[in-house]
């Protein structure tokens, strides 16, 4: 049986770009074979401002949307957080939606696609991996930055991706695997 990776996007923002990649990158992962992709878009889920009237360590949740996103992330092995970055800082949205959780978290590995003007979004990528190892999640070193990334999109839209950014996912999500297998009677035991 083939790992679940969820491939999240991190941004609520009208207008971003981040549907685009995370769409390439649940075709590549597919095309690996490694894992079984699942899009989850935070968006989706209409997270507030964190408003459970409970710790998240509890799992008392009392909001609808708070118990379809700890589903969606409870599902999954590992995670690509598709992450734009914002004022050389990651998105609010993720930040919330990472806080909205605990349990859900514990013991799986995660990679960063980032995309952003020059920096590709490592700025942003490298803010959010403190978080992400706080509520327990394995933030691995191997992960994508699409520097400049309007330049990167045809004029449909789309995104091709380059033969380096494609041997770098693949590294990405073969390391994922390696972590996810090496994880998984942690993840047994909590």
């Amino acid at each position: 049986m083939k790992h679940q990776l969820n491939i999240i996007i991190s941004s609520t923002r009208p207008g971003r770009a981040g549907p685009v990649f995370a769409e390439w990158l649940e075709r590549f992962a597919r095309e690996h074979g490694k894992f079984e992709p699942v899009l989850t878009d935070i968006a989706a889920f209409n997270l507030p401002v964190l408003d459970e009237p409970h710790h998240p360590r509890l799992g008392n949740y009392q909001n609808d949307h708070t118990k379809a996103w700890s589903k969606a992330v409870d599902a999954a092995d590992a995670f690509v957080f598709v992450a734009p970055e914002y004022n050389y800082f990651a998105a609010p949205a993720i930040i919330n939606a990472i806080d909205y959780l605990a349990r859900e978290w514990k013991y799986k590995p995660a990679a960063i696609l980032s995309y952003g003007g020059v920096s590709g979004g490592l700025r942003a990528a490298q803010a959010l991996k403190p978080l992400l190892a706080s509520v327990g999640i394995m933030p691995i070193p191997e992960g994508v930055a699409l520097p400049l990334y309007q330049k990167l999109l045809d004029n449909d839209g789309s995104f091709r991706a380059s033969e380096q950014v494609q041997g770098g996912t693949g590294t990405m999500l073969d390391e994922l695997l390696r972590w996810s297998e090496a994880l998984k009677p942690m993840r047994a035991t909590a």
